[in-house]
């Protein structure tokens, strides 16, 4: 054997050797990139989030709703469930006025849209009786709602806050 044909194999065998490597170096890399950016954490040892509330408060019982209901327009249930969430969450003479502005405007009367939101917000005014809700849409853009309720939790007018209601 020549020194040419053993200086050919070993640089095919550096050659798979080398690229061995990368195909196990690489995706650690990757992976030890990735924990840098999220300060050095793995999944398993963020924090796990909680939320609470109580069945006699304003802005869970609203809260509570909006994320039922943006959950049921996701589902292909025609409509069935969101019609029953309605029913239950707002009152009733509120419903016939929420059917009227939503054939005038053509648009879910819960949501002021046609789409449904990727995010939401509840939190309280400061008023009783009034929540503040903002649905937050694909590009960032958010929609500002004031909520206003009886004193059975029950939802009487959906409004923007210029509006002042309805």
């Amino acid at each position: 054997m020549n020194s040419n044909t053993t200086t050919r194999k070993h640089g095919r065998r550096t050659a798979l050797i080398a690229g061995l490597v990368a195909a196990v170096v690489l995706p650690l890399g990757l992976t030890a990139t990735a924990q840098a950016t999220t300060g050095g954490t793995t999944a398993s040892a963020v924090a796990q989030r909680t939320i609470s509330g109580k069945s006699s408060d304003d802005v869970t019982h609203v809260a509570d709703f909006y994320g039922a209901y943006i959950d049921a327009q996701l589902e292909a249930d025609n409509g069935r469930l969101t019609t029953e969430l309605r029913e239950f969450y707002v009152r009733a003479d509120y419903l016939r006025e929420l059917a009227k502005w939503e054939d005038r405007n053509g648009m879910d009367g819960i949501l002021h849209a046609q789409n449904v939101p990727g995010k939401w917000t509840v939190k309280g005014t400061g008023t009783a009786g009034q929540v503040d809700v903002t649905l937050t849409w694909g590009q960032g853009a958010t929609t500002k709602l004031v909520v206003k309720l009886d004193r059975n939790h029950k939802i009487t007018r959906i409004g923007t806050p210029r509006a002042g209601g309805k």
